[in-house]
């Protein structure tokens, strides 16, 4: 669709505010996760701590700027967090350590994984749907980011993850047409070289007329050959 963000553009980042039942479900704080935000001093850490556990659960990594949120999304974890204002969030990047040792700690203490420890498992986790479903590079680069977002893995950076998936999925499609090319006998392969035979002089090539639907004469004869594969001796199909 006109206008749709690429996949570059949403990962790892917030575009506009989230809808309603995604505030509740990633900053929505509960007594756990309370007690270790009121260890923080000052409203601003307070308030920072619990925007970067919010944004790790929302969008599977920590922002550079933690502060880079949606104002909708600052004002709800505000009120839970008892920050009278969410504006004092400004004091929160004064100290670059605090905020490092904000997201050391909520790693540790909540499980987050760093990628370096999934990269093999999703190497064959990717690997397998390219084998059995054919799916693209978009669907699945989106299903990896599901996959490291459902196991508290960090996402690493958009680069990295599209480059690994593009290969993955290149071998794997290598790996598709090297199994089908072994099916094929001689006199097959030379069956299917003739559909790309241009004929006539013409541009259009025999397959091209069964594809799109030209009824020349040739491609009509070709068109109920090929729809009648199993049955018809010369091709050798499904024997």
């Amino acid at each position: 669709m006109p206008g749709e963000p690429t996949v570059e553009e949403v990962y790892g980042r917030f575009v506009g505010p989230p809808s309603q039942a995604n505030l509740e479900r990633f900053f929505f704080l509960d007594d756990r996760d309370l007690a270790l935000v009121g260890k923080r001093r000052g409203d601003h850490n307070r308030l920072g701590f619990a925007l970067q556990l919010g944004t790790v659960r929302c969008l599977g990594t920590f922002l550079a700027d933690p502060t880079a949120v949606p104002t909708e999304v600052a004002d709800y974890v505000a009120g839970q967090v008892g920050a009278a204002d969410a504006s004092c969030l400004k004091g929160y990047m004064a100290r670059r350590s605090t905020r490092f040792e904000h997201t050391a700690q909520i790693t540790a203490t909540y499980g987050f994984r760093d990628f370096a420890t999934a990269e093999t498992e999703l190497t064959r986790w990717v690997d397998d749907r390219a084998w059995t479903t054919g799916d693209g590079p978009k669907a699945l680069f989106e299903g990896a980011v599901a996959w490291l977002r459902d196991r508290q893995v960090l996402l690493p950076g958009v680069t990295r993850l599209s480059k690994l998936v593009a290969r993955i999925r290149d071998a794997a499609m290598q790996r598709l047409w090297d199994v089908l090319a072994a099916l094929v006998t001689p006199a097959q392969a030379r069956m299917l070289e003739l559909l790309l035979e241009v004929s006539d002089g013409r541009e259009s090539r025999t397959w091209n007329g069964c594809a799109t639907g030209r009824r020349t004469r040739r491609a009509r004869r070709w068109s109920r050959r090929w729809t009648g594969w199993p049955r018809w001796p010369p091709w050798g199909w499904g024997r």
